[in-house]
């Protein structure tokens, strides 16, 4: 009787400690959001690149049209903001439905290991897009948000690290098909998206 409760209260004490290291109210459901405001971004990407028809000869063309660029650059703006926004939302929701604190020192953690690489990432990228090398930019968005994602796995549900490498072997490929970054680009935020936040909220979140 005795071991049984040591057991218990070993298992009592890990516990403690993952939650105390780790921040558990990542949403799973803001994921699958995200990755639907990706597909749609995708898809107004799309008729914006290719709105004189798709060409692989004239790819590179196409796409370095400046005020394209713009378009772009506007379109994905729009996508990050929504997918930051519902992320916050419904990991707060999370977070007070299970009576946790949403902004302690392992939350901030989490934001500033997640925040070093994807913020290198995103000023190496604008300067890709002040050089028009437009080409690289959907292969490097994938790998820096992939290292972000692997770099704050630590902090938070261990899902993240896998999602990250998904997204960097996906990153990887596109460097040797660049013709298809808008279709490697879909699968990493959109479906990759889709598909580990929800095992996210159906292995955490259905309780």
């Amino acid at each position: 009787m005795e071991t049984k409760d040591y057991l218990k209260d070993i298992q009592d004490i890990k516990q403690m400690m993952a939650q105390s290291s780790r921040f558990l109210s990542l949403s799973g459901l803001s994921g699958v959001l995200a990755g639907v405001y990706c597909l749609v971004g995708a898809g107004l990407a799309y008729k914006t690149i290719y709105s004189n028809g798709y060409s692989f000869e004239t790819y590179e063309q196409t796409v370095i049209q400046p005020e394209k660029i713009y378009n772009l650059v506007g379109i994905a703006s729009l996508v990050v903001l929504l997918s930051l926004s519902t992320c916050i939302l419904l990991s707060y929701k999370k977070a007070i439905k299970s009576q946790e604190s949403f902004w302690n020192s392992t939350s901030k953690r989490l934001v500033i290991n997640f925040a070093i690489p994807l913020f290198t990432g995103g000023f190496f990228i604008l300067f890709l897009l002040e050089k028009e090398l437009l080409m690289l930019v959907a292969p490097l968005m994938l790998i820096f948000y992939g290292l972000a994602c692997v770099n704050a796995s630590k902090y938070t549900l261990g899902d993240i690290r896998y999602l990250g490498i998904s997204m960097i072997v996906l990153g990887l490929l596109s460097t040797w098909f660049l013709q298809y970054g808008l279709l490697f680009w879909s699968m990493g935020f959109g479906v990759c998206h889709i598909l580990y936040g929800g095992i996210m909220h159906f292995k955490y979140e259905r309780n």
